[in-house]
């Protein structure tokens, strides 16, 4: 070993000690302060009485000694919460407290700093100087951005230039260290080459040790409305993104937390597989959703919704179906600007005609019918805005019913119901009135209910899914206006000067006949909302921050449009590859620029990632040949096997063949191993063949984990994972016979880290005609 080397190892023992030190303090703190909780609890129950037959002086007395105690819980609750997330980071940086040195000299300072970079900051024992600095420290862009000579950087003080001198790698585990290298690069080959070569597990992994100078510009980019994050599969675009929600929690801590942040992320499985990378780095997660829970939450109670993957499982299944054209044509075009702008059109058409609402009837009766409440909305269309006419008519059916409580309460049905009213009920309601009126003990003992009460709760509790529906606007029509849209394929050209599908027609009669069934389609679902929005009023979020897209090349441009107007307040950081763009709506995509009309090209940043990391060199030279851009794809030169082919005749050596396959990749030691079908039926088809190879796993659209070992899954549910070994399980022409399912084929192919096997049932895909030319496959 070095001086050097014996150097270092030194300086991490000094810091473990440091951190021992500081555990031990911390480990004490955080149980004298739960003490002080629980204490503190105690007194609330035990020593403070709360009796409002004192004197006021009493009361008065009582209400600040309860005042006290709350502040007080609450900084000993804060200072417990703090403390318990410090000691947490102390424990993890045990064993490898850091990763990066670099060693920089000031310009106008005197002498050269030697800067440590870890996953979190350390001060020394006299808490003046930093023994580690935090990775998303302004100091520590450094090391990611720069190599040796002149830099930089930006404080909250402003600009700091100077000459970065050296810059330092450290593998170290279990406090000892492994390795050590000076190097000119952004991030040295060697660490990244040992990240790279290791397999995966359950959940994505922090990549703070090895982020690239692309994934740092993506990580503290701050200054736009939008960020558009367009990379490579296996670039790192999730990655540097959960980083980038740590970075901004951290450099926001004051104003910025991890509940006013979202991430939309493409499956349920996805949120479980990312799931640990923010507690990893000592941040809380934020609030991650699918489109569809969103959808689902807003939808369900009036129709059954459709999923983006029955969609897509519609589109990849059912080609010879006699509507799987003008199902296409209606995914493209309700997933379009055009339809966002016809749909705002139409709204405003109704200012003047076109609403229906629905009859309001108490016991069987008519209260008012939906014509009168049409002809009420109609009488003044001058007074007010659109919203605020729908608004007026809310309390206008509010006050009706408050008449119909006093004219129903006197009627015979409820004196009936007060006379056979049980025991229990009349407590329950007792109960109700005291606490209503504000008694006492002694006067609810005393206060008897008398029959007017009795008889207007009764009223009240008749008439309250009346007061549901107006309270929530359910008393528009909301699905027949819409499916007033296409009533008339003809009235399309009033709310529209551009061009329409020609299957237009089809497209209306497809449509009426699922909202007669009280189905909604997917390409229907963000529609309808916007319609109701634009009636009901917004209900807009203004405490979300940020919002983060993953496999944003999966919506629309009517979702983006619409996620907008959701969420005014937030700046949005959108990632996405086209190449994996494997919908309907986005097959004529081919990037983000169409995003540049959300905030305006002042408002975005785009940046590109074309660099790719999860697969070996040899795979990735085989998926760029796939796409049309895969030129522009960059590998890290990290070297492995060829992809290999294998064409067999039956079903029977199909299942044969990868069965083996399995058992040959678990001998060498793989354990994450993907059998990716195209449909969720090839894989329902390829589960029941493969039944006899042990622990393999179904993954479905119901799936709410990311499974470790062999697991057989639809090509769709696949995106945004990695695997060690992947096998097609059938890159035959009949699956995938033509360019219009070559970026689903390209998803598959790109999930493989280590080893892409494929099997062709029969004549092989004409997709991998020039890598077979190319000799990319063997």
């Amino acid at each position: 070993m070095t001086a050097a080397f014996d150097k270092e190892q030194q300086r991490i023992d000094r810091v473990a000690a440091t951190i021992a030190t500081q555990i031990e303090k911390l480990t004490e703190e955080t149980a004298h302060r739960k003490e002080d909780i629980v204490n503190i609890r105690k007194q609330f129950t035990e020593e403070i009485s709360f009796n409002t037959d004192d004197s006021f002086d009493d009361y008065l007395e009582t209400v600040l000694a309860l005042r006290q105690e709350a502040v007080e819980l609450t900084v000993s609750q804060s200072s417990h919460r703090i403390a318990t997330k410090r000691l947490e980071k102390l424990k993890k940086m045990k064993s490898s407290p850091y990763f990066g040195r670099i060693d920089i000299t000031e310009e106008d300072f005197p002498g050269t700093d030697e800067i440590y970079v870890g996953t979190s900051s350390l001060m020394d024992d006299s808490g003046e100087d930093f023994l580690i600095y935090d990775w998303r420290a302004p100091v520590a862009s450094i090391y990611y951005d720069f190599e040796p000579g002149p830099i930089r950087y930006k404080t909250p003080n402003g600009f700091i230039t100077g000459t970065l001198e050296k810059k330092y790698q450290y593998l170290i585990k279990d406090g000892i260290l492994q390795s050590m290298f000076d190097t000119s690069l952004t991030i040295g080959d060697e660490v990244l080459q040992q990240v790279l070569g290791q397999g995966t597990n359950k959940h994505m992994n922090s990549i703070v040790a090895t982020i690239q100078q692309e994934q740092n510009q993506v990580i503290r980019h701050d200054y736009k409305k939008l960020l558009v994050v367009h990379g490579a599969a296996g670039s790192g675009k999730t990655s540097a993104a959960l980083q980038r929600i740590a970075y901004l929690l951290y450099k926001y801590r004051e104003t910025l937390t991890a509940d006013q942040i979202i991430l939309f992320s493409p499956n349920a499985m996805f949120n479980s597989y990312v799931s640990n990378v923010l507690p990893e780095l000592g941040e809380e997660n934020m609030h991650q959703v699918t489109f569809q829970e969103y959808l689902n939450e807003r939808l369900q109670d009036d129709f059954t919704v459709e999923t983006p993957f029955e969609q897509l499982e519609y589109i990849l299944t059912q080609e010879d179906s006699p509507i799987h054209r003008t199902r296409v044509a209606s995914i493209k075009f309700k997933a379009s600007s055009q339809f966002f702008e016809a749909i705002e059109t139409y709204r405003k058409a109704l200012e003047i005609e076109g609403m229906i609402f629905k009859d309001l009837t108490f016991r069987g009766q008519v209260l008012i019918t939906g014509k009168e409440i049409a002809e009420r909305f109609y009488s003044d269309t001058e007074a007010s805005r659109f919203t605020n006419r729908v608004e007026l008519l809310k309390e206008w059916l509010t006050n009706l019913l408050k008449e119909t409580l006093e004219t129903e309460m006197k009627e015979p049905w409820v004196h009936e119901k007060v006379e056979l009213l049980s025991e229990n009920s009349y407590r329950k309601a007792k109960e109700h009135l005291v606490k209503k009126h504000g008694l006492r003990n002694e006067e609810a003992d005393e206060y008897e209910v008398t029959t007017e009460e009795l008889a207007r709760l009764i009223t009240l509790q008749h008439l309250q899914p009346l007061r549901t529906i107006v309270d929530s606007f359910s008393f528009v029509d909301s699905k027949a206006i819409y499916a007033q849209l296409f009533a008339d394929p003809q009235a399309i050209t009033r709310w529209t000067s551009g061009e329409t599908p020609a299957e237009w027609a089809d497209i209306c009669r497809e449509t009426l006949a699922m909202l007669t069934d009280n189905h909604l389609s997917y390409e229907d679902a963000t529609p309808f909302l916007l319609m109701r929005a634009l009636i009901q009023g917004f209900s807009t979020n203004r405490t979300i921050k940020q919002i983060l897209i993953d496999e944003a090349q999966d919506y629309s441009t009517f979702q983006f449009e619409y996620l907008k107007r959701l969420f005014p307040e937030t700046s949005m950081t959108v990632l996405g590859d086209f190449n994996q763009a494997i919908f309907a709506h986005a097959s004529d995509d081919i990037d983000f620029h169409g995003l540049n009309r959300l905030y305006g090209e002042e408002q975005t940043a785009i940046v590109n990632m074309t660099r790719s990391y999860r697969s070996s060199k040899p795979i990735i030279d085989f998926t760029s040949s796939l796409v049309p851009n895969g030129a522009s794809i960059i590998p890290f030169d990290r070297e492995g096997v060829l992809p290999t082919l294998t064409q067999v005749a039956t079903t029977e050596e199909l299942h044969h063949s990868i069965a083996s396959k399995i058992a040959a990749l678990r001998d060498e030691g793989y354990v994450s191993i993907a059998i990716i079908c195209k449909s969720a039926e090839e894989s329902i088809a390829a589960d029941h063949g493969l039944a006899s190879v042990e622990n393999l796993k179904l993954i479905t659209k119901g799936s709410q984990e990311y499974e470790e070992g062999a697991v057989v899954i639809p090509s769709y549910l696949a995106k945004g994972v990695e695997f060690e070994a992947v096998i097609i399980y059938d890159a035959s022409a009949k699956q995938y016979g033509d360019e219009r399912v070559l970026r689903l084929f390209y998803t598959a192919c790109t999930r493989a880290m280590h080893e892409l096997q494929l099997y062709s049932l029969g004549p092989v895909t004409p997709l991998i005609s020039h890598a077979l030319r190319d000799g990319l496959i063997q």
